[in-house]
């Protein structure tokens, strides 16, 4: 029997799935996974963490196999950055009280998680 390979989304799903662990042994506190804003040409963040010490943390979640190309990490580009930045701020209007916020991005590449913690700052 030959087993079928993995699509794409269930690897994202797979290395969102590790970061999340990874996140929370680090005791951030997941508020939102996957959060969307309405309509077309919008943003999404794939999670949404709250730190120990309050801060509001948008994390992009990039899984890669291999370095090339810049790997997981690199291939956050600008455009996605905005997007993230755009997302974050819809998220942030439904708050009473803007906590501190910071844009991390977490890396999964050949099974070893990389946690960058302010990789861009919102533009």
């Amino acid at each position: 029997m030959q087993l079928k390979p993995r699509t794409t989304k269930q690897a994202g799903d797979a290395a969102e799935a590790l970061a999340l662990q990874h996140l929370q042994r680090a005791g951030l506190v997941l508020l939102e996974r996957n959060y969307r804003t309405p309509g077309r040409g919008g943003g999404e963040i794939d999670l949404i963490m709250r730190a120990p010490d309050g801060t509001c943390v948008f994390v992009e979640v990039r899984q890669r196999q291999s370095a090339s190309h810049g790997g997981a990490a690199g291939s956050v580009s600008a455009l996605k950055q905005r997007r993230i930045v755009f997302a974050a701020r819809h998220y942030l209007m439904r708050l009473t009280r803007l906590p501190p916020c910071r844009f991390d991005v977490v890396a999964v590449q050949s099974g070893v998680v990389e946690w960058l913690q302010g990789a861009f700052d919102a533009m």
